[in-house]
């Protein structure tokens, strides 16, 4: 079988990731009635983390466990590649040992690199560019709820050149869904990436918009989505981006004009009083729980296709 690779959202066909999304939900179905598996009995998941993380590394490794596998965490402190030595030759050494690897890194050419000498699977778990894992959980947890995803409208407010918003872009553009994002001047999406999924939404349907006027985006929005103003990497920047976010915080004056029935959803840690007010992301409307716990099962489909 041809190695494949999830290094972003695209990767896989509108078809394929439906796919994993339902059997998402089935897995997920199971697991709650005591159903286990074991379809990746003696295989071995390496997860290499140049960035921190709690969903991330405990959703793979429970998940590689329920599936009847094993994950090896793997600190760049505690490998070669954090002293010097080239992805080149970590990936092929790595690739002689275990099945797949799931990487947590930050440039996004790093895990390119990785997935090009790799024979074995590579799995994106976040880079500063895109966080697809993430994204199939976004769009599991919208289709437990609202079921098809075909024409709904997602409202992202905040940093719009993130990781979040450009695999989010992404998902949308592929299931053909409408997606707004608001953010303030200078944090725009990767022009690159906004040429892409404009590409997308013409096979695909719906459309994306972007403003820097939030009210504007969220206006009869289905489903809406924040992240932190200051992520990993731009903690040096988080006094300025304090005052320069200031008027985007999804609050309850905000999601007024949104769909009376709409899905608040964010991947966390939040900031309660920041990005989102308590009342929102602890209020009858939000998923976000239910978002992280699908990362589970989410990846476990991911894996299953891959391994």
């Amino acid at each position: 079988m041809t190695k494949r690779d999830y290094l972003t959202v695209t990767d896989f066909t509108k078809k394929e990731t439906l796919e994993l999304i339902d059997e998402a939900i089935k897995l997920k179905h199971e697991r709650k009635s005591g159903v286990n598996h074991n379809d990746l009995a003696g295989k071995t998941l390496g997860m290499i983390f140049e960035k921190s993380s709690t969903r991330t590394r405990v959703s793979f490794e429970a998940g590689m466990m329920q599936l009847g596998g094993h994950a090896l965490f793997l600190s760049h402190r505690d490998i070669q590649l954090g002293r010097g030595e080239s992805i080149h030759d970590t990936a092929n050494v790595l690739s002689r040992y275990v099945d797949g690897l799931m990487i947590r890194t930050f440039a996004h050419s790093g895990i390119e690199e990785f997935a090009q000498y790799a024979e074995v699977p590579i799995i994106n778990g976040l880079t500063d560019e895109h966080h697809p894992c993430q994204v199939l959980a976004d769009l599991m947890t919208i289709r437990e709820e609202k079921g098809d995803l075909t024409g709904l409208t997602m409202c992202f407010i905040g940093d719009g050149y993130n990781n979040m918003t450009h695999s989010l872009m992404e998902g949308a553009a592929l299931m053909g869904m409408n997606m707004h994002v608001a953010s303030p001047e200078g944090y725009e999406p990767s022009a690159d990436i906004t040429n892409k999924v404009h590409s997308l939404h013409e096979t695909n349907g719906g459309s994306f918009q972007f403003s820097h006027d939030p009210a504007a985006a969220i206006a009869d929005a289905d489903v809406i989505l924040t992240d932190v103003w200051a992520s990993m990497g731009n903690e040096t920047e988080e006094a300025e981006r304090m005052e320069k976010f200031a008027d985007y915080q999804v609050n309850g004056a905000l999601v007024s004009s949104a769909a009376p029935n709409y899905m608040f959803l964010h991947c966390l840690p939040a900031h309660r009083g920041e990005e989102v007010s308590a009342s929102i992301i602890d209020g009858p409307r939000s998923f976000v729980f239910e978002e992280a716990e699908n990362r589970m099962h989410a990846q476990k489909a991911l894996l299953k296709k891959l391994l």
